[in-house]
């Protein structure tokens, strides 16, 4: 690996432990649950398995081709590779979240779909589906995810959690917690005694989408 090559891996590394972190600072994981992955050319940053991410040091940088062969680092890669790779075989993604969080995986267990409640469901592509459950680190759950992601850059996994991706770590880390903030809305309005949350339509939800590809600043 050449010196720019070890350089961007490096680059990638330090981003990836920091989003890692900030997953555990804004409640998204507690301990080391959840993972976090990074594409740098064909390699693919991981969060290893059972690592205290406040623990994690630029030695300790961790890398598997597409295949899943290890090929950087000695630390165990997380045990959701499966589904990480899943992502990155079958879509553009760049980066991968994936969390336990609590508003998002209490939805998980109520309905197969999140009701679009807000004019963010179309920045992941319309309603978020809930991908039936499988046990963790499992081939089954990679194809229940993907199932769910079709035309979309994050699901729900039943009682279990989430997953986004996206062209970058921030935009994954976004989706993620807009996704986490969606769930909590409609837990809140749902739990008012005797009125339903008004839902977003098909139409307005795609004028959003259409109005979404101009949105930020221009280069």
């Amino acid at each position: 690996m050449g010196g720019r090559a070890e350089s961007e891996v490096a680059e990638a590394w330090e981003a990836l432990v920091a989003t890692a972190r900030r997953t555990v600072a804004d409640g998204l994981v507690v301990g080391t649950s959840g993972n976090v992955s990074v594409r740098v050319g064909d390699t693919v940053l991981v969060t290893p398995s059972g690592v205290p991410y406040d623990r994690l040091a630029p030695a300790d940088a961790t890398g598997v081709d597409l295949d899943g062969r290890q090929v950087l680092g000695t630390l165990v890669p997380t045990s959701e590779l499966p589904m990480h790779l899943a992502v990155y075989r079958a879509t553009d993604a760049r980066a991968v979240v994936h969390t336990h969080a609590v508003h998002a995986t209490a939805v998980s267990l109520l309905v197969p779909e999140l009701p679009p409640v807000h004019y963010m469901t179309a920045a992941l592509g319309g309603p978020v589906r809930v991908a039936r459950y499988a046990a963790y680190g499992t081939d089954e759950l990679a194809r229940t995810m993907l199932d769910a992601l079709t035309g979309r850059t994050g699901c729900l996994l039943q009682n279990h959690g989430t997953i986004t991706y996206g062209a970058s770590l921030d935009q994954a880390y976004d989706r993620t917690a807009q996704l986490e903030w969606m769930c909590r809305l409609w837990l809140t309005a749902s739990a008012v005694p005797g009125r339903s949350p008004s839902l977003l339509t098909e139409e307005q939800l795609a004028e959003v989408a259409e109005r979404l590809r101009g949105y930020g600043q221009r280069a």
